[in-house]
């Protein structure tokens, strides 16, 4: 099992396959031991990660599977809430997610391909 400290990388997505202010890449973690589902997605040239979860009511946010990002690709929006959200830091714009934003995941681009790096709380899926 990887330390805390020096989390191995799990690979993602080919780089390629993010393109800018398009579909997301969404993958299943583990929040706090707890099933939960994530997403990777590229704005303004920089690869973003998130838990697909809104900061206003717990609930998967994308109104199609991969799809969070408004009609014009600026925000972030949960399709359930109305909730906005600033893609590359996941603070919330407005509606009633109030001070609170998306918790945000550690996603790195690398050879070609995107790389989420677990942390404590939010682990791989298929992790024991």
């Amino acid at each position: 099992m990887p330390s805390e400290q020096d989390p191995s990388p799990v690979p993602l997505c080919a780089s390629a396959e993010l393109e800018e202010r398009g579909r997301a890449h969404t993958f299943d973690v583990l929040h706090f031991r707890q099933p939960a589902s994530a997403f990777t997605l590229r704005f303004d040239g920089e690869v973003v990660g998130y838990l697909n979860r809104c900061a206003h009511v717990p609930t998967e946010m994308d109104w199609q599977e991969g799809e969070f990002l408004d009609s014009r690709k600026e925000y972030i929006i949960c399709s359930i809430h109305g909730a906005v959200y600033h893609p590359r830091d996941g603070r919330c714009v407005t509606g009633m997610c109030g001070r609170i934003g998306l918790t945000k995941l550690d996603v790195r681009e690398r050879d070609g391909q995107v790389f989420w790096y677990p942390s404590r709380d939010t682990r791989p899926a298929f992790e024991d």
